[in-house]
Order: C-alpha cells, then sequence, then structure tokens
C-alpha cells in the first residue's frame, strides 16, 4: 500500500462497539442471504442500469440496507435531478454505497483492484462506475478529468472525499481534488451527511467497517444487529460558481458534513492536556496513544504530502 493513502485511526477492535441487542440467528442468516442475492442481483444488471428509470435504482438500494435489517430515515432537500451532480458523503460502512444511491443513482468512485475481479470487474465497469489507481499520485489528475467528463455528461458521480472509513465518533476531513471536477464541470455539489444509530436513538458504531475489519465479519455484525437504523441527511446544495477555488468548495462542503472534529485535531486530542472541542479522555479508542515523542520519520513525511495534495475517496 501506497505510504500517500489515507488512513484513519479507527480499528475495529478499538473502536466497533458489540452488539447490544442481537436478532436470533435464523433471521440474521436469512438478512445476509437476502442483501447477498440483492447485490449480485444489482451486479448482473449493472451494464444495463442506465436504462432502468431513477425511482427502481433507488428503491433497489433502499431495499438493500432494509434487507440487512437496517431501516433507512431520509430527511432534507431533494437532490437535482437533470444535471450532472457530484454527490459527496462522509465515509463510515459499507452501507454508505447504497444509500447515496437511494438519494441519487450515481456512478461511483472505486479502487482500481475491482476492475480486475473475475466477471464482477467487468460487469461493475460497463455499469459506469470510475476507477482510481489508490498505488500511482501521478494517476490523479486522469482521474480528476474522467470525473469532470462523466459530470459534464450530465451523469452523478459519488464519492466519499475523506479518502477512508472512519468510525463515526470521530471524522476525517474532505481532501479537495475531486472537487476540482465539480468547478471544471460547472455542476452543483450535493453534500450528504450519513448517521447510524440504535434503537434508542443514540450514535452507534455498529456498522463501521474501519481498519483491517473483514467484510464478512461486518456483514454479520449488521445483520445480526436489532434496531440499527441509518440516518440520511441530504443538505443544501452548492451551487456552481458559489466557490471560488477547490480548497474553498472542499471546505464548504465538509462544515456542512462532518459536525466532528478535523482529522488534524482527532490527532492533537491525542496530545496531554490538548482537549479542543467536547472534552474526551486520552483513552478514546479513536484517538491513537502517540508513544513517546520522537522525529517523523521518511514514511509519516510522505503520508503527509500526500494528504495536502488532496487525495479523492478510494
Amino acid at each position: 500500500m501506497s505510504v500517500w493513502l489515507p488512513s484513519a485511526p479507527c480499528t475495529p477492535r478499538a473502536c466497533v462497539e458489540a452488539t447490544a441487542t442481537r436478532t436470533t440467528v435464523p433471521r440474521a442468516v436469512l438478512r445476509l442471504t437476502a442483501v447477498v442475492v440483492l447485490v449480485l442481483v444489482g451486479v448482473v444488471l449493472a451494464p444495463a442500469g442506465g436504462r432502468f428509470p431513477s425511482r427502481v435504482v433507488r428503491y433497489w438500494s433502499r431495499t438493500v440496507v432494509r434487507a440487512a435489517g437496517v431501516r433507512v430515515r431520509v430527511t432534507g432537500a431533494t437532490a437535482p435531478t437533470g444535471t450532472g451532480l457530484l454527490l459527496v458523503a462522509n465515509h463510515i460502512s459499507w452501507l454508505d454505497i447504497p444509500l447515496l444511491a437511494a438519494v441519487r443513482p450515481a456512478g461511483m468512485l472505486a479502487k482500481d483492484e475491482i476492475r480486475r475481479w473475475p466477471v464482477a470487474g467487468t460487469l461493475v465497469a460497463r455499469g459506469g462506475v470510475l476507477f482510481i489507481d489508490r498505488d500511482r499520485l501521478r494517476a490523479l489528475p486522469a482521474t480528476v478529468a474522467r470525473i469532470t467528463d462523466a459530470l459534464r455528461a450530465g451523469r452523478a458521480v459519488a464519492v466519499f472525499p475523506e479518502g477512508s472509513t472512519w468510525c463515526g465518533r470521530a471524522q476525517g476531513h474532505f481532501r479537495r481534488a475531486v472537487f476540482q471536477a465539480a468547478l471544471d464541470a460547472r455542476v452543483p455539489v450535493q453534500p450528504v451527511r450519513i448517521r447510524y444509530r440504535d434503537r434508542a436513538g443514540a450514535a452507534s458504531t455498529v456498522a463501521a467497517f474501519v481498519g483491517d475489519d473483514p467484510l464478512l465479519a461486518s456483514l454479520w455484525r449488521v445483520v445480526s444487529a436489532r434496531g440499527l437504523v441509518a440516518e440520511v441527511e441530504v443538505l443544501p446544495v452548492l451551487a456552481p460558481g458559489s466557490h471560488p477555488d477547490r480548497r474553498a468548495l472542499a471546505a464548504a462542503a465538509g462544515a456542512q458534513v462532518l459536525d466532528g472534529p478535523p482529522e488534524r485535531q482527532v490527532m492533537a486530542m491525542a496530545r496531554p492536556g490538548a482537549v479542543p472541542g467536547p472534552a474526551r479522555h486520552r483513552s478514546d479508542p479513536c484517538v491513537p496513544d502517540p508513544g513517546p515523542s520522537r522525529r517523523r520519520g521518511p514514511r509519516e513525511v510522505l503520508q503527509g504530502a500526500g494528504e495536502r495534495a488532496g487525495v479523492p475517496a478510494r
């Protein structure tokens, strides 16, 4: 893995809570089977996705989430239609993808490795997915150009500008490169905020898919939960020309979506005596233990340079 790839301090062991209220094993197995079948059907039909009405795609997307036993609440504005649109959201779970499609069907930005998957890779590519080679920083301008072309053609493109999944209790910051595509294509940016809550209404990290968490383990944790709710808030759209450059546009979208401290503040909370925002204990699992003071190594210097370059979501 390249040293410049965005990463989060969240790990499944430290940040993902155990399922407090579980459903029965037979019901969890039924949910898991339903999700797998629906996703496979979606992959097979992906090449013909452009010929399906938007309402059909939105219905299928919500059905995938509901099949996992997760209730969906969509609030806020209605995403623009009939024009190119860049949808941007915070990133917590694999559930975020169908949830964004429920707002407006869109081509996703995905890692290049998926294109090399047998059968599924070809079908997904024909379905309009845009790929990014995460191991080559020099490929970033070409990726932005492809997104720009898709937006100019009137398509919607969905990205997660944090560049990595976070547990939801902590968040990253929006990297700015992908916003250049919206500026060049002169299309609106639609910010979307995603949250997960338990049956009592408290914030939940059960759906989080972070670190080295295996996908099957995350799937089982979600389908085993009882009363999990996904909240999707469609925020005010950012009109073309409302911000002069990608830095300002990324900051404006991030200010709407990210209600937690930015990534730099999260890391700063690990320092003794530093408590920005709401008071938090140093043992907070979202904040890694900094250990003894030391100089940064070459790997960390390169990673910081990559983050400043603004790497779009994977």
